[in-house]
């Protein structure tokens, strides 16, 4: 099965977790309930899908499946005894590992049925068994389309090898299923100190394994949406469980100082921020989403979603279990020799989903300066946006993934296209409701214009110039409910792609402000620049710095969002903070088919 967000790998089916040490979230408090585990009195019954645990009395040796919070006769209740600072031994790993899994029972309310073996493996082996190799020829030309549509990964830059950096990078740890172990990465050449919250993530990794098997396909996602869905309920029992047992720690139990320096973490200078935002999204609205689940309805709730998980992010973002999606309709109706790829994705489509469309607009702002999602604000603001959270994790920061621009959600279904050595796409969206897929289109017109040198002409196929990221020729058009955007190297190919598209090459329509789809509102921006004819994008209100038109009166020479803001700092996450916050991170989830 295809795979978009990971690399390949020798193991057949991984679950990664990671470590949890977020250098902007220190001190933050932890939400509610994240500690409190029920006593063995208090978790009968009246707690669906809990398992009392036992007394330390009752846990003796050779005790294991048997009991909850008891393995190996080590009881939950007792502490590390040997010390960690020159790493671990065989047999220091292994009372690690007794003690963890006993804890992990006692925090799940749930034992394990068997043990679990714990391995290290130093970072450079974990790249060179990682990297590249990540499908056929065609699934890598394929899946770089899906990410340059994404507006994340340009043109020149191969996204299947970024992909690759973000997780050999990142990645602290990960739990096989095929081969039912857990593997510990540790950096190179110190000796292997482990983390106990990557131990209990990767340990609980190892309990849903064991009641729920996580081989079976509807833990692998079919799109890119369809698998961060999964991963939803998946990490975010992870996490959640995480939380509890952190929680703990920070009460009444002793536990092992996680390793100075994260404890393998890569280097965070080199990661794509698009990416890697995006595939942290299970591991914060997943938690959150298991955190409501639980309240609601016990273990048992959480039971149930396991074995019917999520078939969309919109799903985890927005906590709802009914969401409910549209039926995207699309026909290939190329001419001139483009293809689609039929064995690639489901029929040759991927579905980017409403996480990576909201990544894809955020990260405008991040890497380009461009305010993209609310336009009449500054960038820091823009970047800002993703940042704020109504809720906290304790153990990593939460990301936000909800904005009106993307929360309309219904549907997509991406379209690579090849014809010789030419590349393109057709996208095809659905929306909740009109108003939502015009936000949609508004923001998209945004962003190419962003990009472009020129204003945008309605009605016209408009073109990214050659000193762009992402060149060549978009055309964008909304019906109702629908936006579909079609890109190619050329305003012709785009045509070619779509003859039926109500679109006109850039010279033979004039620039008259607006598409005819949108009730006349220009470029969807009438209320705050019309057409754009201060040679930015539409957006702007008399600046004069000559750079992202997005300002009012910006004359900072930076990126005319801003009002006299000279610096290329953004609250709790400039350049500086960002590297240094997702460096420390690691915490990236893994699975690959």
């Amino acid at each position: 099965m295809r795979r978009v967000l990971t690399p390949s790998t020798a193991a057949a089916v991984v679950a990664a977790a990671a470590l949890l040490c977020v250098a902007f979230t220190a001190g933050v408090a932890a939400a509610p309930d994240t500690g409190a585990v029920p006593s063995a009195s208090a978790s009968g019954p009246g707690t669906p899908g809990a398992t009392p645990s036992a007394s330390a009395d009752e846990c003796g040796p050779g005790d294991g499946t048997e009991l909850v919070g008891c393995w190996n006769g080590t009881h939950y209740e007792e502490s590390v005894d040997f010390a960690e600072t020159d790493g671990l031994n065989e047999s220091q790993l292994s009372a690690l590992t007794d003690l963890t899994m006993a804890r992990v029972e006692h925090v799940r309310q749930r034992p394990f049925k068997r043990d679990v073996p714990v391995e290290t493996v130093t970072r450079s082996e974990y790249v060179n068994d990682t990297a590249s190799g990540n499908g056929s020829e065609a699934f890598r030309r394929w899946n770089d389309q899906v990410w340059e549509a994404l507006f994340v990964v340009g043109d020149d830059t191969n996204a299947n090898d970024e992909i690759d950096s973000v997780f050999g990078g990142a990645v602290s740890g990960f739990y096989s299923p095929a081969q039912d172990r857990i593997v510990i990465v540790v950096p190179d050449g110190e000796s292997p100190d482990i983390d106990p919250s990557t131990l209990a993530h990767e340990l609980l990794h190892a309990m849903q394994d064991q009641y729920h098997d996580l081989t079976r396909p509807r833990y692998v996602g079919a799109t890119q949406d369809g698998d961060l869905a999964v991963d939803g309920i998946v990490e975010g029992e992870a996490v959640h469980v995480e939380e509890r047992y952190a929680a703990r720690c920070a009460d009444n139990w002793t536990c092992a100082e996680a390793p100075e320096g994260g404890g393998g973490g890569g280097d965070g200078a080199d990661f794509n921020f698009g990416i890697l935002q995006t595939v942290l999204q299970p591991y914060g609205d997943g938690a959150l989403y298991v955190r409501e689940l639980r309240a609601e309805g016990g273990w048992a709730a959480v039971n149930e979603t396991m074995n019917d998980p999520p078939t969309s992010t919109a799903e985890v973002i927005h906590r709802n279990p009914d969401y409910e999606e549209g039926n995207v309709t699309f026909e290939n109706s190329a001419t001139e020799g483009w293809e689609t790829y039929p064995d690639q994705g489901v029929d040759g489509a991927e579905t980017a989903g409403e996480a990576s469309m909201f990544v894809m607009f955020w990260y405008q702002s991040l890497e380009y300066r461009y305010a993209v999602l609310e336009p009449d604000a500054t960038v820091r603001q823009n970047v800002q946006i993703h940042l704020d959270t109504e809720a906290d994790l304790r153990t990593r920061a939460t990301y936000n993934y909800a904005h009106p621009v993307t929360g309309g959600w219904a549907g997509d279904e991406l379209y690579p296209y090849r014809n010789g050595d030419r590349d393109g796409y057709v996208w095809a969206t659905e929306w909740q409701t009109e108003a939502d897929a015009a936000a949609f289109r508004d923001a998209y017109v945004r962003m190419l214009a962003a990009h472009g040198d020129g204003e945008y002409a309605r009605g016209t196929v408009y073109e990214i110039g050659e000193e762009s990221d992402f060149p060549g020729a978009y055309g964008v058009e909304r019906d109702g409910t629908s936006v579909t955007i079609t890109h190619a190297p050329s305003p012709e190919g785009v045509l070619e792609l779509r003859p039926e598209a109500d679109l006109a090459l850039p010279d033979a329509n004039g620039t008259d402000g607006g598409d005819g789809n949108d009730g006349g509102d220009g470029d969807g921006n009438s209320s705050d620049g019309g057409d754009g004819t201060d040679g930015g994008d539409g957006n702007g209100s008399g600046d004069t710095d000559g750079d992202d038109g997005n300002g009012s009166g910006g004359t900072d020479g930076d990126d005319g969002n801003g009002s006299g803001d000279t610096d290329d700092s953004t609250p709790g996450f400039g350049v500086a903070a960002a590297v240094a916050a997702l460096a420390a991170l690691g915490l990236l989830a893994r699975r690959s088919a």
